[in-house]
């Protein structure tokens, strides 16, 4: 065996390791306690991790540099590190507390949801790596919605296996974005039941999707709701979760979004999916710290894909 493929499995016992310890102590702490020590990873990791808290600063610079000074984008990515590791904690913390959830955790907008369920063709929520999203998930399972999330699997399968565990205790099913034809035939199946899909729409997608403006420069973003829904006649609806001052959240459920059709298919997908995408750029100005800055969203050049 090599000397990297080594590190790497001593590096995954020791964060395994972390990830129970850490996990030990939040469950049995008192609730205030766990945002206190939630601030005290993030400073960790902010000091300690120099590969991600690079990556946030050129997003974030990217994103805000003609219009917040060096200092304004680094007290974001400093409070974006605090806003993860308090998310963390969070689910952590939820798993055996599940009043957590029916006390802290608010929603707006359910009616919107019931009206594009009542139309029987299920719903594609559409969301991204903003607030605590995986307790938006839980509420929403807790309030009795059926819901299926896309994942792409991590690499370490005993956090893999520990997260879908806590996704199953809300019943959440996880619907791995790979192998593909699995992938797909699983989330129509869904829909057609009347269920919920939930897919993140802001990582990078490479060649895959198409490129569309995110903080005024081209991303490369997927086109996998659009696809679903004009295949299914499913509802497409935006959702997200805001974390209050107090750490107590908001999901906030858009009314459905309409498709706009264009003169082909193509312009039809590649408008639409700007126009969502241009919700969670609304959202993430609106709290710029609450969204995961440490993605290289904009690596993909259109050029990569003939200039689309």
């Amino acid at each position: 065996m090599d000397s990297k493929k080594i590190r790497k499995g001593i590096s995954g016992l020791l964060s395994w390791a972390g990830l129970n310890i850490c996990s030990l102590i939040i469950k049995f702490s008192p609730r205030a306690w766990i945002y206190v020590f939630a601030r005290s990873i993030a400073i960790l990791a902010y000091v300690l991790v120099p590969k991600k808290r690079k990556i946030a600063l050129e997003s974030l610079t990217i994103a805000f540099g003609r219009e917040k000074t060096h200092d304004q984008i680094k007290e974001i990515s400093k409070e974006c590190f605090i806003c993860m590791a308090k998310g963390g904690v969070e689910v952590i913390y939820l798993t055996d507390k599940p009043r957590f959830l029916e006390e802290r955790v608010q929603i707006i907008g359910k009616e919107n949801l019931d009206a594009a369920l009542a139309k029987g063709k299920g719903i594609v929520l559409v969301s991204a790596h903003f607030g605590n999203f995986p307790i938006m998930l839980a509420r929403l399972g807790q309030k009795g919605y059926k819901v299926s999330a896309i994942m792409r699997p991590m690499r370490d399968q005993r956090v893999e296996r520990l997260f879908v565990d806590k996704r199953s205790n809300f019943n959440i099913k996880t619907i791995y974005s790979q192998p593909r034809k699995a992938c797909i035939e699983a989330t129509i199946r869904t829909l057609r039941n009347n269920e919920l899909i939930f897919i993140l729409l802001d990582q990078n997608f490479g060649t895959g999707g198409v490129f569309v403006d995110f903080f005024g420069k081209k991303a490369a973003t997927a086109i996998g709701p659009l696809v679903l829904a004009r295949r299914t006649d499913a509802a497409i609806v935006p959702c997200f979760i805001i974390r209050q001052k107090d750490n107590t959240h908001k999901i906030i459920i858009e009314p459905e979004f309409r498709l706009e059709e264009k003169a082909d298919y193509q312009e039809t997908l590649v408008f639409n999916i700007q126009r969502l995408t241009s919700i969670i750029e609304e959202y993430i100005r609106r709290y710029p710290e609450q969204w995961g800055w440490i993605h290289r969203r904009w690596k993909s050049k259109p050029s990569e894909k003939g200039g689309v």
